[in-house]
């Protein structure tokens, strides 16, 4: 059985080539005395199956994950500041955002403070007990303004978590130093 199968196995690669003989072959000639001259092999040109290695576009189902974003009425802080010759108001979006893992986070701005013609906004950034294992997620919160132009500077009172989308804001373990920093500012917002 197994000489069968490997004779069938031999003879459909042999029958997958396209041979062709080249130049005749002959044995060597043998002397009774030893004497042998060399034989030649005939000669085979042996044209197996041409194979080109290339890219070509097909169309493929392809597992996405997608973040749909809906807008939503919500009740949102807002602000509407006056300042002694500060010029026109404008209405803008004072926000921040944290990419956290592991657990779920909530992300609160808590105060926002004046001083030298300067918003800081402080938000305080909490675990909670809820897992998220090895996923990621973004917790944000907001607070409309409507005030002159004014530089706004952001901290986050809490453990700054470990990715590269949360270098946008100054992390702190409270807030004692900068209030010392900046002479007590002028709380105009708490939540």
């Amino acid at each position: 059985m197994k000489k069968l199968l490997i004779i069938a196995i031999a003879s459909s690669l042999f029958m997958a080539c396209d041979v062709k003989k080249e130049e005749k072959g002959e044995l060597p000639e043998v002397d009774v005395d030893v004497d042998a001259e060399a034989g030649e092999l005939p000669e085979y040109d042996v044209d197996w199956a041409d194979v080109n290695v290339g890219t070509k576009t097909k169309m493929v189902e392809v597992p996405k994950v997608v973040i749909v974003m809906e807008e939503e009425e919500v009740e949102v802080p807002y602000l509407d500041v006056d300042m002694p010759d500060a010029g026109e108001k404008m209405e803008r979006t004072l926000m921040v955002e944290a990419e956290v893992t592991d657990m779920e986070h909530e992300l609160d701005i808590t105060e926002i403070w004046a001083a030298n013609n300067n918003l800081y906004v402080i938000a305080k950034l909490e675990s909670t007990d809820k897992e998220i294992g090895d996923k990621k997620m973004r917790v944000s919160d907001q607070v409309s303004l409507n005030a002159p132009d004014l530089n706004v500077k952001y901290y986050i009172v809490g453990t700054k978590p470990d990715r590269v989308f949360n270098t946008q804001y100054d992390y702190l373990e409270n807030t004692d130093e900068l209030k010392k920093e900046l002479n007590n500012p002028k709380v105009i917002y708490s939540r």
